[in-house]
């Protein structure tokens, strides 16, 4: 039973009290970005997908996109060119966007039937269920298309609220959005972003979810300080859902 121990520190919630709504993070916890088999962005400027990834994925144009300031997918990507010192054509930097586009789509689309049928068995237990994800415009266009749009009552993207996790302000906002008070919700997710301490702190319960991603150890050692309880198996959230 170790994988879903309960952690008894100070500050960290009352398990004891009703929770309402679960809360999840969307990427590396019910998703994972595709990349395997399909046509990598950087291959168009001759780099590899981690070359590219490099700069895509630079703190500052990360937080531009993922806190709203640049929607526009055109400006996303010369934002990237700019950071590289590399320019492209206006065709070269279509197929850009499109490739990101179907990666996300996959990724968004293509989930893994133990997390859904988890989730069903969450919602059929009388759970609400919301999203809390950073992620930009790309990243969500295609949600509508997925089963996660059917399963969950609510969706709050930092790209769409100005607020990215770990923020406080996230947190309440998804917690208004769902008509209840934080000690009501659980936030479950892979840890990135600091996102369990930013839930702990907004007076939320969590649990880390190690399902899709196994963390090195001083990551997982940072993080599980923020957590009532980890799992490696996303069916045991069930088992710890049955002892609350």
């Amino acid at each position: 039973m170790d994988d879903f121990q309960l952690y008894q520190q100070s500050g960290i919630g009352d398990m004891r009290i009703r929770a309402d709504v679960i809360f999840f993070d969307l990427f590396f916890t019910l998703i994972m970005p595709k990349c395997e088999g399909l046509p990598s962005e950087g291959e168009i400027l001759g780099l590899t997908h981690e070359q590219w990834e490099y700069y895509a994925e630079d703190e500052d144009l990360y937080r531009a996109r993922a806190l709203g300031r640049v929607q526009d997918p055109v400006r996303m990507v010369e934002a990237v060119l700019e950071k590289m010192d590399m320019t492209a054509d206006q065709g070269q930097i279509a197929e850009i966007i499109a490739r990101r586009e179907e990666r996300m789509r996959c990724s968004i689309c293509e989930i893994d039937s133990v997390i859904t049928d988890v989730l069903t068995e969450i919602k059929n237990r009388g759970y609400k269920l919301c999203l809390i994800s950073n992620a930009d415009d790309i990243d969500i266009k295609h949600y509508k298309e997925s089963r996660l749009y059917t399963l969950f009552d609510e969706a709050i993207f930092s790209c769409e609220v100005g607020h990215m996790k770990p923020q406080r302000e996230i947190y309440q906002i998804a917690c208004d959005a769902m008509r209840i008070t934080p000690e009501h919700g659980i936030f479950i997710g892979d840890g990135g972003s600091d996102e369990l301490r930013g839930a702990r702190d907004a007076g939320m319960r969590t649990i880390l979810s190690e399902y899709l991603v196994e963390h090195e150890p001083a990551f997982r050692k940072r993080v599980k300080a923020y957590a009532n309880f980890v799992v490696s198996d996303f069916r045991d959230i069930l088992t710890i859902l049955d002892q609350l």
